[in-house]
């Protein structure tokens, strides 16, 4: 076996393998990971324990002098001094160094070679590189020759809880954050989406410093003109369906930058939702799902078939895949500046239009509401729609205040002509349980007519309450179901229901108020 030294780390394993390709990583978790198995579709089967999802109220960012004041403080970004940073590191490091063997994987963060960050992963599972194998851009030969020091290292010793009495720890789980000493440290949780949303959270911090506007979204570009769109949304919503488009190529399902030089995919994979999947559902997505890819906390039958539908051990079953495997990606993952940005919401109100055109103003506004609604049933005492706010579509992993995301946005609109739609893919005629959720098929004309254009060119009427442009017209759409207020038979109901909506957008934007324009404030709903 090839050593590699992490000494420099202070790890002092002997067995340290550096940058095993998939295969090797296969042996190594059947060999020493207790539950790790492969499915019979060829992936590797593995299991986070007891976290199966983030936890964004353990993270940490270490508040330092020289990034204080660039940094959005509360509940997203919890501070932490530089002494509790490095006791966990050390007791990271105390963890990792008890391990027999350890792995290290090299990768880039960021498709395009201007803006990359240099990542090296130290963990101690080999699910955990294969993981980070496949979410990070995977180095050429020479690059990996040529690899050098790493812009920022993770020190993954998940297995290992945080001391519960150390200064301003909520629990044994820690994800802490140094942006001078450029590292991460995960404590107390083996679920590997901690890694891939760490880094993110970093190149949320690095990318905007530099100009460059950081985004939780899909893209996608035209197959003959090569023109790209950007589609943001929460989960539920068809951020990922509307994005697997056999008409158009994939630049990325998740994270994504927006440079002077056109938009580029910030991971090398993508991590997509398991539950109930099908091909017939998610074709793309379930033939990706084979050897080198990495499903999580998932159930095999018998057979080793995967169950998609059994949600005993969590609802949130992952995959993880090289984006190569997607038919259809553009490798390497780059595109010139967006045409259009789309903004994607599931409102279970049926009060917004399924489609309608933003001002600059309006998108600022809209983007860093980040709205979309829960519909009633889905959790216990849930009796009518809930509204959902993240702000820019992906809070929890901002490291600046909205308003900084939001200005790159117009800036970058204003300077590319870019056009920017809300659509809405949830309900028409009435709120959940009166109405009925806009079809699929219906909600894919009306974005195929945003990408052709059509829709630049359509009739519009302006939402007394909203503000935003009404299309009126779309090809392959029914009319009637344009206007929302003309879909319901109730029309008090709606105008009732609108108000209702207007008032919740209202009183969340009281929490970023502070930080944006008159104009942005001006161009939210009138209650």
């Amino acid at each position: 076996m090839k050593t590699f030294s992490l000494a420099e780390y202070d790890l002092n394993v002997t067995e340290v393998h550096h940058n095993l390709p998939p295969s090797a990583l296969y042996e190594h978790a059947i060999r020493y990971e207790k539950d790790a198995s492969i499915a019979e579709n060829g992936a590797l089967v593995a299991y986070s324990g007891a976290k199966t999802g983030r936890s964004p109220k353990d993270k940490r960012i270490v508040k330092n002098p020289a990034s204080e004041r660039d940094i959005w403080w509360g509940p997203v970004n919890i501070p932490c001094d530089e002494h509790v940073f490095e006791i966990n590191r050390e007791r990271a490091i105390d963890y990792l160094n008890t391990r027999e063997r350890l792995y290290c994987v090299d990768g880039f963060a960021g498709w395009d070679p201007k803006y990359r960050m240099k990542v090296r992963v130290i963990c101690s599972l080999p699910y955990h590189a294969l993981f980070m194998h496949t979410m990070l851009i995977r180095p050429t030969h020479d690059e990996r020759a040529n690899f050098g020091a790493p812009d920022f290292v993770v020190y993954n010793a998940g297995a290992f809880p945080a001391n519960r009495l150390t200064t301003g720890m909520g629990s044994p789980t820690s994800i802490d954050i140094s942006f001078e000493d450029k590292a991460l440290v995960i404590l107390g949780t083996e679920y590997a989406g901690e890694m891939k949303k760490g880094v993110f959270t970093v190149m949320n911090y690095f990318a905007p410093k530099r100009g460059v506007l950081s985004m939780h979204c899909s893209a996608t570009a035209d197959k003959k003109t090569g023109t790209s769109s950007l589609l943001f949304g929460l989960s539920g919503t068809g951020k990922t369906t509307l994005s697997a488009d056999s008409k158009r190529r994939l630049i990325g399902d998740d994270e994504h930058c927006w440079s002077d030089d056109g938009i580029f995919n910030i991971e090398g994979g993508c991590y997509a939702k398991a539950i109930n999947l099908t091909p017939e559902s998610e074709p793309d997505i379930f033939q990706a799902l084979r050897f080198g890819a990495v499903l999580e906390n998932v159930v095999l039958d018998e057979d080793r078939d995967v169950v998609f539908t059994d949600t005993r051990i969590t609802e949130n079953t992952r995959g993880a895949y090289p984006i190569e495997f997607i038919r259809g990606a553009k490798v390497p993952c780059t595109a010139g500046h967006p045409t259009d940005v789309i903004f994607l919401t599931c409102d279970a109100f049926g009060v917004l239009p399924p489609v309608s055109e933003l001002s600059p103003a309006q998108a600022m506004y809209h983007f860093i509401s980040g709205y979309t609604a829960k519909v009633a049933g889905t959790e216990m005492g849930v009796k009518e729609p809930q509204a959902t706010f993240s702000p820019c579509f992906g809070g929890p992993f901002l490291v600046w205040h909205p308003n900084k995301h939001a200005e790159l946005l117009e800036e970058k609109m204003r300077k590319h002509n870019a056009r920017v739609w809300l659509v809405n893919t949830g309900w028409i005629g009435g709120a959940h349980g009166v109405g009925k959720r806009i079809s699929l098929n219906l909600t894919r004309a009306i974005i195929d007519a945003i990408y052709s254009g059509a829709l630049a060119r359509a009739k519009t009427e302006r939402d007394p309450i909203f503000g935003f442009d009404i299309v009126t017209e779309c090809p392959g759409v029914p009319g009637e179901i344009l206007r929302p207020r003309e879909s319901w038979a109730d029309k008090t109901a709606y105008d009732a229901t609108a108000k209702k909506l207007a008032g919740l957008f209202n009183k969340n934007f009281e929490t970023y108020a502070a930080g944006v324009s008159a104009e942005v404030k001006a161009s939210g709903p009138k209650a």
